[in-house]
């Protein structure tokens, strides 16, 4: 059985729909809405996207929340 620890990545990695939302402690879909501009109060989530995956770096949600702190 894995054993599912919530450690905070180094300021490099990549980071997907799903580990975003344990990070945040919100929904996929929640992201996602972040992601595409649609939460209202709330800028726009940086990411690329790869195909039909949509990533981001820890550094780029870091400066997210950074901004929303100050907001």
């Amino acid at each position: 059985m894995l054993e599912q620890t919530t450690t905070v990545p180094d300021s490099k990695s990549v980071l997907t729909i799903v580990e975003i939302a344990r990070l945040l402690r919100c929904s996929k879909a929640h992201v996602c809405n972040l992601m595409a501009g649609k939460v209202r109060g709330a800028p726009k989530l940086t990411h690329v996207c790869l195909g039909r995956r949509r990533l981001s770096t820890v550094a780029w949600v870091s400066q997210w929340l950074e901004e929303q702190k100050n907001q």
